[in-house]
């Protein structure tokens, strides 16, 4: 926790006090005669509305109870375990009437912050307050307990995964499982010629995995069950397309594949966003276009059920709050489950497999590490060219297509159990009808849960899933918020939450000692340490922490003298018109993001005398290809039109490689994959739902000597795919030698992909991302690069004045 002492001066500055981000303030909340004389003081006496309170940080809205009926003797009784990485001068416990639109503030109650920083409970009533810090009518008062627990006294701060006992992130719903066994995707396909060689403990080396491959082969193996979820599925693409790995019956499309194996009597489930912006009458496809209405109708009348699932709002939601979440949010989670093999080859007996991560079975996701802009239009992606950030793009009229590059995984052991434990709770919430197998009426075949690797292997993961979703989209959470608590899950307002992505990333980062590696389609949050006068931060909301959790840990190590860095990687603008409104939106918020980041750091560097360069501690990049032409190329039948931004683009043979991977890797021992954003919408829990796992070898913790696990080997995969090369130095990313190597490549990359001239392809991708720090830490242009090459899109983005905030964060 931050907490600003504004009453301290020095020479007339206000002093701010910085405590690391501590592990969370506890809190408890009774309520007894809250109401008592109120009602005739506000001229509100309304039996119909209904009473709740909320717990704020500074404007940071951290908690909400339920709501209560009882206006003459609420009593709440619901605990709190709130992760804090604010400034804030008090803890503000605001009472509110509920109504159907909107509620009206009873009053607040304040408690300072300074007076919980001795780690001691609190046990107090506090006077409720009105608008101008007088005792509201009857004088009021509410119960609270609060208690603080500082980070640095955690056993695990700082110190990575200390033992091989380590018991996974805490007050979460499904808990840790060992013996199970994991396999890293990096893209749909890993081609033969990908060969990097990366050593590894135990005299191994990495080799990468075929993540479409695998999936077919698991989907074409299954006996008995396959479950599958979908922000877009789409029945036409097939799964399997390198020639020089061809499977049997590999040219079939994924929708007769899927009819073909429910025809043969497998259990086929699948449950797919319904884009409420597609009109079925019209047989239009939605803003998104997800082909949900298409792959409905393909599967109707078919073995395979399909359901359309809108993101349904939970109970406790305004009218107001109802239309944003059913109009705006998405089911966002990417799940394929199956029943596989064992891997003593017994024929009679089965598993459960699931896979999760960031790839959709849809259109426009193909790709291998080489990201191939224009060679592979005659071959992989003729019927397959997705470019959606120019308009009137087509296969006709040539290249560039938009590279797609993403992170997936499978999960074998236990843990595949509670992903499939997602899926039957989101079936039976919005399944038409209880079409699930129960897997206890053939526990003869399907193996219950048990570890798939003895304990003494060393190839063996322990592995937690995560989520974000609610009541309104999971079946069976608890009603009663102490239920819901012993749950790992959150309460407030009758919507019950699983946050647990969220905690996730926050544990991992605060656990974390060298270094850290992200890979984003999004970056931003952390909205009420911005530092803009132009916005409100109540109005925009995106207060998910991890963003300020990484410039604090950052902060935490320069004030401690060691070595830290932190590698952001992100799409060079988010999918779409790069000068529309939204994306240009998404950009300014992504500016201030790492404008407060920047700030954070160079305000420390400056308080220890030191001299350095910020990027030595957190460096942004993107990625993005340029290929000379070859003999033999796809020629476009049609033209763009002259001087857009698609006909530069052909013309200059460049554009970026989107960047969809939701991935963080910690010291090369820990590792989160997933469906989820760094934004608001995938980590709110009442937003988009997501879905993700964190997992790491036991044997293979950076403890005496560095990690060199499955982890490592992956991100060093990754580093080759992006800069084309290995190197020594690669294999400490938190020496200033090796970030001093990455940012000097990210420069030479960026030069010559932004270059008037073309003489060679890029020998890497990895770019660095186009924006300038001042000595404030402020995001600049570059000199000459207002827009992205190619378009006329500010690369620092624009504020829209007229979308919602909660459509863009």
């Amino acid at each position: 926790m931050i907490v600003d002492l504004s009453k301290d001066h020095y020479d007339g500055v206000p002093v701010i006090v910085w405590f690391l981000p501590g592990r969370g303030v506890r809190s408890s909340i009774g309520c007894p005669e809250v109401v008592q004389g109120i009602e005739g003081a506000i001229g509100f006496n309304n039996a119909a509305s209904r009473l709740y309170a909320t717990i704020d940080l500074g404007k940071a809205r951290v908690g909400r109870t339920r709501l209560l009926d009882d206006h003459k003797n609420p009593r709440w009784y619901e605990s709190f375990h709130i992760y804090c990485a604010h400034m804030a001068a008090n803890v503000i416990i605001t009472v509110k009437f509920d109504n159907p639109i909107g509620a009206e503030v009873i009053g607040r109650a304040y408690f300072p912050v300074q007076q919980l920083l001795d780690g001691e409970e609190v046990d107090e009533w506090l006077e409720i307050l009105n608008t101008e810090r007088k005792p509201v009518h009857g004088h009021s008062k509410i119960h609270v307990k609060l208690q603080y627990f500082d980070v640095t006294r955690e056993y695990n701060w700082n110190r990575g995964i200390k033992v091989t006992r380590f018991p996974g992130v805490p007050y979460t719903f499904f808990r840790q499982r060992q013996g199970c066994r994991v396999t890293l995707y990096q893209d749909c396909h890993v081609p033969d010629n990908f060969i990097p060689k990366i050593p590894l403990s135990d005299g191994k080396f990495y080799k990468p995995q075929q993540c479409w491959e695998d999936i077919f082969d698991a989907i074409t193996n299954a006996k008995h069950l396959i479950y599958i979820t979908g922000w877009s599925i789409y029945t036409e693409i097939t799964l399997i397309r390198d020639r020089r790995r061809p499977k049997p019956g590999g040219d079939i499309s994924l929708g007769e594949l899927l009819k073909r194996k429910a025809n043969e009597g497998v259990r086929v489930l699948m449950l797919v966003w319904d884009d409420r912006t597609s009109i079925p009458v019209l047989q239009q496809d939605g803003l998104m276009a997800t082909h949900d209405e298409e792959t409905a109708n393909y599967f109707r009348g078919t073995q395979v059920n399909c359901v359309l699932c809108p993101r349904n709002p939970d109970d406790g939601r305004s009218i107001i709050q109802n239309i944003e979440i059913g109009t705006m949010f998405t089911h966002h989670q990417k799940i394929v489950i199956v029943d596989g093999e064992l891997p003593n080859g017994d024929r009679e007996r089965r598993r459960i497999v699931s896979y999760i991560g960031g790839l959709d079975l849809c259109d426009g996701r193909f790709d291998t590490q080489f990201h191939s802009l224009f060679r592979t239009l005659n071959t992989t992606h003729h019927d397959d060219f997705h470019q959606p950030n120019f308009t009137g793009t087509s296969i006709q009229k040539g290249g560039p297509r938009e590279p797609w590059h993403d992170i997936h995984c499978r999960i074998e052991g236990p843990a595949a159990w509670d992903v499939l434990y997602n899926f039957e709770q989101r079936w039976r919430k919005q399944g038409v009808r209880d079409l699930l197998i129960d897997l206890r009426d053939i526990d003869n075949i399907i193996i219950p849960p048990s570890p798939v690797m003895y304990p003494d292997d060393h190839d063996t993961w322990n592995v937690q899933v995560f989520r974000s979703i609610d009541g309104g989209a999971a079946f069976g959470f608890p009603s009663a918020p102490e239920e819901a608590a012993k749950s790992g899950l959150i309460s407030g307002k009758e919507n019950i939450i699983d946050r647990s992505i969220q905690d996730a990333y926050i544990n991992a980062i605060r656990r974390a000692k060298h270094f850290i590696y992200i890979e984003n389609q999004y970056f931003l949050g952390s909205c009420f340490s911005w530092y803009s006068n132009d916005i409100k931060d109540e109005a925009i909301n995106s207060l998910q922490l991890i963003p300020k959790e990484l410039s604090l840990k950052i902060v935490s190590k320069i004030e401690a003298g060691e070595r830290f860095m932190v590698y952001v990687v992100v799409p060079m603008w988010p999918e779409g018109l790069p000068e529309s409104a939204s994306v240009q939106a998404i950009l300014d918020w992504q500016r201030r993001t790492m404008q407060m980041m920047y700030t954070d750091i160079i305000q420390a560097l400056k308080v220890k005398g030191i001299m350095a360069n910020p990027k030595e501690y957190l460096s942004f990049f993107c990625l993005g290809n340029r290929e000379t032409k070859k003999r033999g190329e796809y020629e476009p039948f049609e033209t763009p039109e002259p001087n857009s931004g698609y006909h530069k683009a052909q013309e200059a043979r460049r554009f970026m490689i989107y960047v969809h991977s939701k991935m963080m890797i910690v010291d090369d021992e820990y590792i989160i994959i997933g469906s989820a954003n760094i934004n608001q919408r995938s980590m709110d829990g009442a937003r988009d739902s997501e879905i993700a796992m964190g997992a790491y070898q036991p044997f293979h913790l950076c403890v005496k000597e560095p990690a060199r696990g499955q982890v490592h080997g992956f991100r060093m995969a990754l580093w080759y795919e992006h800069l084309g090369m290995l190197d020594n130095r690669f294999l400490q990313p938190e020496s200033v030698e090796c970030i001093r190597k990455v940012n000097k490549i990210g420069d030479k990359y960026w030069d010559m992909y932004s270059s008037e001239s073309l003489i060679h392809d890029l020998p890497g991708h990895l770019l660095t991302y186009p924006i300038g720090i001042t000595e404030n830490g402020e995001i600049t242009e570059l000199p000459g690069v207002e827009c992205f090459p190619d378009t006329k899109a500010p690369v620092l983005g624009t504020k829209s004045n007229y979308l919602p905030p909660i459509l863009t964060t």
